[in-house]
């Protein structure tokens, strides 16, 4: 009987601490904020990659008197992995801890690959307020206002135009995006962009992705098709033309229609839509014409679990703005109602994959 209760107690212990790691799960991301907005990897990273406490606070200048506070910041992310923590010898420095970078806080040391904007941006208040109103706005009968407009009042992309500090920010974080996952892109499946010779990028932006695409293949004539105010800013003297335009209503034409990132903000009927303009602006497959999409296919093919928890948790991220991450049967589905007779799913981007359309 007394081995019975103590299972039983042990069980509601457990159930209990399953209740407690994902409601405290919130301040792993604000440590992994404090240390993007604080410049921590930078601060490691400036003393060889390897740094003590007040080594830290220095750099990142907070004041002495924090020094405490930040040790027990510092161990909520060396126990996330963000960091490493390891004792000096007694010989060298008194046994104190020495924090160094790990692969992912690698990444966010300053520098052309740094993911620190991605970081700032997808952490910013902004996208973490409206999760505050998620139980509300499911009440609601229909999704529209989003759940971000819900929160403030604005589309996100109306936001970006309203508040420009914020819009550079998120033109930042997508750009720093681009460079990251294109420089693999163009090294591990460079396949999808031999044998054209034009490629048109659908809502690139200030065109990140077309330049890796026209830089690592030099033959493939790059343009980038975005809303007239974007295309305004478009960055001068690079081998990429800029096209003002609304993918909505025409996509120039090309042999390659690029999507990166661009579908999953849409629901289906505007994602039908979107495929139906790129269909019409590429020849035929024996022609050489597709789509290639960079987004993520939930499930997908890897056994991962952290790979599926992270995509269902960005799917809930998207949702915010109406947008959706689909699972294979789901990309199917809007596939063939747009035309197309095939696709084949390239898993080679993490999370995300590279879907191959063909017409």
């Amino acid at each position: 009987m007394a081995l019975t209760t103590s299972t039983n107690n042990q069980a509601l212990l457990d159930a209990q601490l399953e209740l407690w790691h994902t409601s405290f799960a919130f301040i792993k991301s604000m440590a992994l904020k404090s240390a993007v907005d604080l410049g921590i990897a930078d601060a490691i990273h400036s003393h060889g990659g390897n740094a003590t406490l007040p080594q830290i606070v220095s750099r990142a200048a907070l004041h002495p008197s924090k020094i405490p506070c930040l040790r027990r910041l510092m161990r909520v992310l060396t126990a996330a992995g963000i960091f490493s923590a390891a004792h000096r010898s007694p010989d060298d420095g008194g046994g104190e801890l020495v924090y160094g970078l790990t692969p992912a806080s690698q990444l966010l040391v300053g520098g052309s690959s740094s993911l620190a904007p991605f970081m700032s941006l997808v952490l910013h208040q902004v996208y973490v307020s409206p999760f505050l109103g998620l139980g509300t706005w499911l009440q609601h009968e229909r999704s529209d206002p989003t759940l971000f407009e819900m929160t403030h009042g604005l589309t996100a992309w109306d936001l970006n135009d309203h508040k420009p500090a914020f819009g550079e920010l998120f033109n930042q974080g997508m750009v720093c995006d681009s460079s990251f996952v294109m420089d693999i892109v163009v090294k591990e499946c460079g396949d999808v962009f031999r044998g054209l010779s034009s490629l048109v990028d659908v809502a690139g932006g200030l065109g990140a992705a077309a330049l890796a695409i026209s830089t690592a293949f030099p033959h493939v004539q790059c343009s980038v098709l975005d809303l007239p105010h974007v295309a305004a800013n478009a960055p001068a003297n690079t081998s990429v033309k800029y096209i003002a335009g609304d993918m909505f209503e025409s996509i120039p034409p090309a042999d390659a229609v690029f999507l990166k990132w661009v579908l999953h903000d849409w629901g289906d009927a505007d994602c039908i839509k979107i495929l139906k303009n790129c269909k019409k602006a590429i020849p035929s497959r024996d022609a050489g014409g597709k789509v290639i999409i960079v987004d993520m296919v939930v499930g997908g093919q890897s056994s991962n679990i952290k790979h599926k928890e992270t995509q269902v948790l960005f799917d809930l991220f998207i949702m915010t703005i109406n947008g959706a991450e689909r699972d294979e049967h789901e990309w199917k589905k809007i596939i063939s109602e747009a035309g197309f007779s095939d696709y084949k799913i390239i898993p080679v981007l993490g999370v995300r994959s590279i879907i191959e359309v063909y017409p």
